[in-house]
């Protein structure tokens, strides 16, 4: 018999689904486009994809990103880099023994409904032009989120006419290249900071401009790592409001206002953007190694201009402008994240389409690995049938009022699209796995009961 299961994708969610799978007895094939496992984390990966530069290091802590299943070695540092990473998932793909159940260097071309049920995957070696369609029971995307880089939109005036480097965070490896330029970098998120951080120990200058202010997080609050405080206490206070003030008062006595540094007010309140962490880029800014400046207005030649009436020449520009949510083998008609915004029941099941699932495609307020492997365990439930999904009407309510609160809470953003809060997230999968065990239950009993014949 085949296997029942594709996984798409042999990141860090891909390889967390094909671990529930082995681990239930579900026949699964998993296939990547890479030569490795690890996805974004592992640097230079040949399938083109990875957004990891060299210097970069994880900004959850070792504690909240390892697997439940496979704790990371304590001997790692508390954040480690993308070496120990990759390394972290090899040990954890050998460790339980399915890395001859992945494809390398293998594409998935096309996703389509089978003629009679489940799904017919087309893929296609990539040392081979010839292609083959295999026919599956369920399918699980893992192909991650942060490999389709979103450039500005709309550009802006003068772009074509720009005699620097443009180019964006996506496509940034090392400083090489960047020495005594005169360097802007677009954003203010994770990558952002980071690249700022290193091109102003070598280029001549180097601006960091971005719409809006934001809340920087330290990677330690009193010694503590920050991310710690999501599954601390104050994380499990009963009401939000009362989660976030907890939050401000420890920032605000560990690190002051981010105006000190010059950084603008920001515009929203704490935990209503995806948090930027960074060490390193108050202190820099303090050095005056790094000169903020507003939004682009509009490039001209070697200039740009910015919405305040400065100017200033530039060499290179790095647009640190986030990523698009897209899946190539899946047809727009079947499936699509306009504007970044799918419909999914608890961001995994999509209710249109029986068998297809989505692993890993969340931003959490912590970190993927974990939550990845509670949804694969979810998903596995149902393909073993202990439990069954609501009716298509409560589903999508369920993602109704998921859009909402996401509306209501976080600024105006595609990337906030997807964001989940980690303890919120997993006690939401929790009590879902609950439910459809239960709803499993009740229909069993159901089909049990005998009705007698009328008289």
């Amino acid at each position: 018999m085949g296997a029942r299961v594709c996984v798409i994708g042999a990141g860090s969610s891909g390889i967390a689904a094909c671990q529930v799978l082995q681990e239930r007895g579900v026949e699964f094939d998993c296939i990547e486009a890479g030569s490795e496992v690890g996805g974004n984390w592992r640097y230079l990966n040949d399938n083109g994809m990875s957004s990891s530069y060299k210097s970069l290091h994880i900004n959850t802590s070792r504690e909240i990103m390892e697997y439940k299943s496979f704790p990371m070695n304590d001997r790692y540092p508390t954040y480690p880099n993308h070496v120990q990473i990759a390394h972290y998932f090899d040990a954890f793909v050998d460790h339980f023994g399915f890395r001859d159940r992945i494809q390398f260097r293998t594409e998935v071309v096309q996703v389509a409904p089978g003629a009679d049920g489940g799904w017919d995957v087309t893929i296609r070696g990539r040392d081979d032009a010839g292609t083959t369609v295999r026919h599956y029971e369920a399918v699980l995307v893992a192909n991650g989120h942060h490999w389709d880089a979103r450039l500005p939109e709309p550009r802006f005036p003068g772009s074509d006419t720009f005699t620097g480097m443009q180019t964006h965070s996506h496509h940034y490896k090392t400083f090489e290249g960047y020495e005594d330029k005169r360097v802007l970098v677009l954003g203010i998120g994770n990558s952002a900071c980071d690249i700022a951080v290193e091109t102003s120990k070598v280029a001549e200058r180097t601006f960091l401009a971005m719409r809006r202010g934001a809340h920087v997080l330290p990677k330690y609050i009193f010694g503590i790592p920050t991310d710690h405080l999501t599954t601390s206490p104050f994380a499990r206070a009963p009401f939000f409001w009362m989660r976030r003030l907890s939050f401000q008062l420890l920032l605000r006595l560990s690190r002051g206002k981010v105006t000190k540094y010059g950084l603008p007010e920001p515009d929203h309140r704490l935990l209503s953007a995806h948090p930027t962490i960074s060490d390193d880029l108050l202190t820099r800014l303090g050095h005056g190694d790094i000169t903020v400046k507003p939004n682009i207005e509009r490039l001209d030649g070697g200039k740009v201009h910015f919405v305040d009436g400065s100017v200033e020449a530039i060499d290179v520009i790095v647009y640190c402008t986030g990523y698009k949510i897209t899946f190539p083998f899946l047809d727009e008609s079947l499936l699509a994240a306009h504007d970044n915004e799918i419909s999914l029941y608890h961001r995994v099941v999509d209710p249109a389409h029986p068998g297809l699932y989505f692993v890993g495609l969340v931003q959490p307020l912590g970190a993927i690995m974990p939550l990845a492997e509670a949804q694969s365990a979810w998903v596995a439930d149902l393909l073993e049938g202990t439990a069954t999904l609501p009716s298509d009407r409560e589903m999508r309510k369920e993602i109704a009022a998921y859009h909402q609160s996401v509306v209501k809470r976080y600024v105006a953003s595609k990337r906030h699209t997807i964001q989940v809060d980690f303890l919120e997230y997993f006690a939401e999968l929790k009590k879902e796995r609950a439910a459809a065990r239960n709803r499993r239950g009740q229909s069993r009993a159901l089909g049990a009961v005998k009705v007698p014949a009328s008289q």
